[in-house]
């Protein structure tokens, strides 16, 4: 009967050790929710993206990105169209250089095949750039004092690839095309400029927005693309001219 009494007294022991246990364990559930819930709460009211330090000074916010969903086409529109406006007026100089060197296109209107494929291969370059640039920004891998070392890579590249395109591009351009030596030779020299100006300017405005305070995600890639399409046209047009020369072409 008193061993009956003790078993009976272990268990119920046992029964409200467990109690406890599971008490505890609850409370600090609970505790850990509401530690979430206020942490959501400081993420949802502001977003830093590094860029002086890895945990203070130059911060850019980033609400409107956490914002987006919420937003509606208009809005979005209305932010974003005056700096396309300001792009696309920088795009115009595009037409004053092409007329500054009409006379040398009507020379050797071969250069107008690639005047196409100059604007296409620097903004497929700065494009790269920007966005592995803007990818790392955001991750936190890299910050502003990053930002010679960044693009010191970024423009070494670019020159390496310009030259490795610009090899493969002019030979295919003058045997396989039929286009003349002189023109496929602009195109072979050209190629590793414009590599370097796309990836250079690519790599170095998202740090350029992020030290003016504005939005690299979406100034940036429209920034280059227009820098790169009036930088690179003049670039082509220039060297055109002294590879002409140096053929013994008359312009």
């Amino acid at each position: 009967m008193a061993a009956k009494t003790n078993n009976n007294n272990n268990d119920s022991s046992a029964l409200r050790e467990l109690k406890d246990t599971i008490k505890s364990q609850a409370a600090e559930i609970d505790r850990l929710k509401k530690e979430l819930d206020k942490s959501g709460i400081a993420v949802k009211k502001k977003v830093k993206v590094p860029s002086g330090g890895h945990a203070h000074g130059g911060a850019a916010d980033n609400e409107d990105i956490l914002d987006y969903k919420e937003k509606s086409s208009f809005a979005v529109a209305y932010e974003r169209v005056p700096w396309l406006a300001l792009f696309l007026f920088s795009l115009s100089f595009t037409a004053v250089i092409m007329n500054g060197f009409e006379h040398t296109l009507s020379k050797q209107i071969e250069l107008a095949y690639f005047v196409p494929l100059m604007a296409g291969h620097g903004g497929n370059t700065g494009g790269q750039a920007v966005g592995t640039v803007l990818s790392a920004l955001s991750a936190g891998i890299i910050t502003r004092q990053d930002a010679a070392k960044v693009i010191g890579k970024e423009a070494t590249s670019g020159l390496i690839m310009g030259v490795m395109l610009g090899a493969l591009v002019g030979p295919i351009s003058h045997y396989v095309m039929g286009i003349s030596k002189h023109v496929a030779t602009v195109v072979s020299v050209t190629f590793p400029l414009l590599s370097t100006i796309a990836a250079f300017l690519g790599s170095s405005l998202p740090f350029v927005c992020v030290i003016l305070g504005l939005d690299p995600a979406v100034i940036a890639a429209p920034a280059m693309t227009s820098f790169v399409d009036v930088t690179g046209l003049l670039c082509y047009f220039l060297i055109a001219n002294q590879v002409f020369k140096a053929f013994g072409l008359e312009l």
